[in-house]
């Protein structure tokens, strides 16, 4: 299945590009996609405990499914005030 991620602030800054397309697996779900993200970038692993996420821009959670042309979101906690 071919999906769209888009990356936001400091993710975007470790992936070198604020939209890929990721081929992943049938029946694969979020968390699956993020740890492709997160074995081809270093450093991503460690947003991992505060990561937020979309789908089609809907907040989501890891364990939602994905299907083929979502659109998954990856933000970073925000800082700042």
């Amino acid at each position: 299945m071919l999906v769209t991620v888009k990356l936001f602030a400091g993710l975007r800054e470790l992936a070198g590009a604020g939209e890929l397309r990721l081929n992943v697996a049938e029946g694969s779900h979020v968390s699956d996609v993020w740890r492709v993200l997160a074995d081809r970038h270093a450093g991503m692993a460690a947003y991992a405990p505060s990561i937020s996420c979309a789908v089609n821009a809907d907040y989501s959670r890891m364990t939602a499914a994905v299907q083929d042309g979502d659109e998954i979101a990856f933000l970073p906690p925000v800082s700042g005030g």
